[in-house]
């Protein structure tokens, strides 16, 4: 078959998994169209089909493969990458021979090139899995100098000033909130996650990168900017500075057209008290905290190789609401974990009663390959898990719903992200995107009629469903560009 020239060949980027999947998705795009490829995330008429896999779960792994096998009834080549691909490597290429090719992280420098060939029918290469911890320096500070593929941290010209450099990032949705990636990879050995062993040690972007790109991402209409990584209270200890973060946040709250800046994915044990002040304190920063618990009885973390208590958790909530007290909290927890007691699932019961959080995820505990906790003693049978599993999830729809309906009567900042068929649906301050529910502005105060995608306003809550909120928008606090 004669190949097309290249600016007639069109991939769809398909994305599954978390944020940073999806920026990088976005590195790639750029690398793609740069090539002269047309990007869409249709695949309906794509020449091949690039579906970025999640690898962190079976329930995320399971998606990703079916997508994947659902991408080959288009007609068109299928390409696995991302993180499942780049964990299981020739593994997932034996088992699902309807892809085209399976290629890991080092290849995406040269994506175009790879795509180019299965595209001409060449037969690639999968890698063989390894350990992406073991490619980096142990010394934190020294581990910028190494030439290593690290997804989301890769740029045109490093030997340009950040300033002055193109952004290598096309975006793929055009809405007023973006994911900046703070950094990759992540140092800490919790027992239950393998994301260490195919993300890789941790890598800090600079301040001036970060900085650049969320102008660019502003510039493209960008309002709210959730700020991504494995681990971000880490951020800046390999730059020699581990309170970086503290520093950059106001930086970026002031980057012209940003009118939220959210931090995500916080491990309380490196939760300072200096960067809470400034999460909960400093204009144009949400003050929102998505702390990492994992669990609430002490022997259960101790055995996760994590840290912290109800006592200390509850006590770092407290100290948030101490300086701003509508202070939106979220966390996750695994129940089920090996050695896990009926006296440790309430004790989290317990936590959880008096924590007052606005958003809670649970999994039920399942081995994960090359996990400490796999080979973990004390197993807890999975009738038992499921049992425990549905007792904690009944319970925290009640208290997340009783702290939703404590909102009512009280005025949020929504940034409007939707506006479709007369009705307003954003997000309040306390409210990440997609996983923190959503406001529904209704008629009474600012007509709807009038606001955009990307407008922040002033609404008072009338009304909860679940965690979602009904509120009537009373000023408008800063629009969007109508151009």
């Amino acid at each position: 078959m004669q190949k097309p020239p290249t600016g007639d060949r069109r991939v769809a980027l398909l994305t599954l998994g978390c944020a940073r999947n999806e920026v990088d998705s976005e590195e790639l795009a750029a690398r793609l169209a740069g090539d002269g490829w047309q990007v869409s995330t249709d695949a309906a008429g794509a020449d091949v089909v690039l579906v970025n896999t999640c690898g962190f779960v079976a329930q995320a792994k399971q998606d990703s493969i079916d997508t994947l096998l659902a991408a080959t009834d288009t007609g068109a080549k299928v390409v696995a990458t991302g993180c499942m691909a780049e964990r299981y490597g020739r593994e997932l290429a034996d088992s699902l021979p309807e892809a085209d090719a399976v290629l890991g992280f080092d290849h995406y420098p040269e994506i175009s090139a790879r795509l180019s060939e299965v595209l001409d029918g060449k037969k690639i290469e999968s890698h063989v899995p390894r350990d992406r911890r073991t490619l980096l320096p142990l010394t934190p500070v020294e581990r910028r100098a190494a030439d290593v593929v690290v997804p989301g941290h890769l740029t045109v010209d490093e030997h340009t000033p950040a300033h002055l450099r193109g952004v290598l990032r096309r975006r793929l949705d055009g809405g007023p909130v973006a994911s900046l990636k703070l950094a990759s990879g992540c140092d800490r050995r919790c027992a239950f996650c393998a994301i260490p062993s195919f993300r890789g040690a941790f890598v800090s972007r600079t301040p001036e990168e970060i900085l650049a790109e969320a102008e660019w991402l502003a510039r493209s209409g960008v309002r709210e900017l959730v700020l991504v990584s494995e681990n971000s209270t880490s951020y800046g200890k390999d730059l020699g500075d581990p309170r970086l973060l503290e520093k950059l946040l106001p930086q970026l709250a002031a980057v012209d057209g940003i009118v939220r800046v959210r931090a995500s994915y916080l491990q309380p044990a490196e939760t300072r008290p200096g960067l809470v002040e400034v999460l909960a304190t400093t204009p144009g920063v949400a003050p929102y905290f998505d702390l990492s618990f994992q669990h609430a009885s002490e022997p259960v973390l101790r055995r996760m190789r994590r840290f912290g208590s109800t006592e200390r958790f509850l006590d770092l909530l407290a100290s948030v609401r101490t300086l701003s007290p509508d202070a939106g909290a979220r966390s996750n927890f695994i129940v089920g974990f090996p050695g896990e007691t009926r006296a440790d699932v309430d004790e989290l019961a317990r936590f959880l009663e008096s924590a007052r959080l606005d958003a809670v995820g649970v999994f039920a505990y399942s081995d994960e390959d090359g996990t400490e906790a796999a080979s973990l003693p004390g197993k807890v049978r999975a009738d038992t898990v499921q049992r425990r599993y549905q007792r904690i999830t009944d319970l925290v729809e009640q208290l997340c719903a009783q702290r939703a309906d404590d909102r009512v009567g009280s005025v949020v900042e929504v940034l409007v992200d939707a506006c479709e068929d007369g009705e307003v649906e954003g997000r309040a301050a306390h409210q990440a995107p997609e996983v923190d529910g959503s406001t529904t502005l209704v008629e009474g105060g600012v007509e709807l009629a009038t606001l955009r995608p990307g407008d922040l306003v002033a609404a008072r809550v009338t009304g909860s469903a679940g965690v979602d909120l009904v509120a009537v928008p009373e000023k408008v606090l800063s629009s969007a560009s109508r151009s």
